[in-house]
């Protein structure tokens, strides 16, 4: 495994992210993923307060019990569940913010968060409030860095211009290039850490018949599929190739990957020890189609 540093923090990730979403109910089966997850140099989890109503962080508090200081924790908060369970409502303000970090440390079983992200926003949100809230938890040690999770360019452009974020977690793979337009440059340029989501798009780039995706329509799914197919090396599977495409864009730091299952994680954690994508690989992967571009919140 390889690591990066992540922005202009002091955590040094691994390039693969264990995207905890994915997890089942088995606290058991959940544990000895981790476990092998940590043993192959996957140190970096990502969590959240609001998968399965905090059960995801409870269960990854469990299973990192007595082995803290191995990993890095990233969790998020915004989304506030409603008292019947019949959903959640957005909620950034500083009350809600400094409340649910304290449950969510309680859950995690740990003093601090290595990494805690707004979970979304909107260009109407408090923002100021928002950022206040998060610099007061640093301050308390509470957190030692904070960031946001978002794909829309207007929000990333203020926390960019107003705050002391070190990353920002956004969609990117072969069939979502949107970032590359405006987002990726700005978050380069101001040495703020990229953590890519749905690098595999939900299995369509692996085990999934072609279907649409965004703008793209199944048929043109197909031709990038057939092309990761002529490039899979005997060593690299379609998987990791997509994965690999993914962290040598230059923004990317790491990249959070879904793992359910001990063939996942094998598989995944494999990606870095794997040979480069070559220049004509990714050329021929980047003319694939047309790059797509974001079309609101610009």
């Amino acid at each position: 495994m390889k690591y990066r540093l992540l922005g202009k923090s002091s955590l040094l990730v691994s390039e693969i992210c264990f995207g905890c979403m994915s997890l089942g109910e088995d606290q058991r089966y959940n544990s000895a993923l981790i476990d092998h997850a940590l043993d192959f140099g996957i140190t970096f989890f990502d969590t959240a307060d609001l998968y399965r109503n905090g059960e995801n962080e409870l269960g990854l508090g469990k299973s990192l019990s007595g082995k803290r200081k191995q990993a890095l924790i990233s969790s998020k908060v915004g989304n506030q569940w409603r008292p019947d369970g019949s959903g959640w409502d957005w909620n950034p303000t500083k009350e809600y913010i400094l409340g649910a970090a304290e449950k969510s440390l309680r859950r995690l079983k740990t003093d601090y968060i290595d990494l805690y992200q707004l979970h979304g926003g909107t260009i109407d949100d408090p923002i100021d409030e928002t950022i206040e809230a998060f610099e007061i938890l640093q301050q308390q040690g509470k957190i030692r860095h904070y960031g946001i999770s978002s794909i829309r360019p207007n929000v990333i452009r203020e926390y960019v211009r107003r705050s002391g974020i070190v990353s920002v977690m956004m969609q990117y793979s072969l069939l979502d290039r949107r970032p590359e337009e405006n987002c990726l440059p700005l978050l380069i340029q101001n040495q703020i850490g990229v953590m890519a989501r749905g690098s595999l798009a939900k299995g369509l780039l692996v085990n999934k018949p072609a279907a649409d995706y965004l703008n793209y329509k199944k048929e043109e799914v197909a031709i990038l599929k057939g092309i990761l197919e002529r490039i899979e090396e005997k060593e690299r599977t379609i998987a990791q190739t997509a994965l690999l495409f993914v962290l040598q864009q230059p923004a990317i730091t790491t990249a959070v990957v879904g793992i359910r299952t001990m063939e996942q994680l094998l598989e995944v954690a494999k990606t870095t020890d794997c040979s480069f994508l070559s220049t004509e690989e990714m050329n021929s992967l980047q003319q694939a189609l047309p790059v797509n571009q974001y079309d609101q919140h610009k």
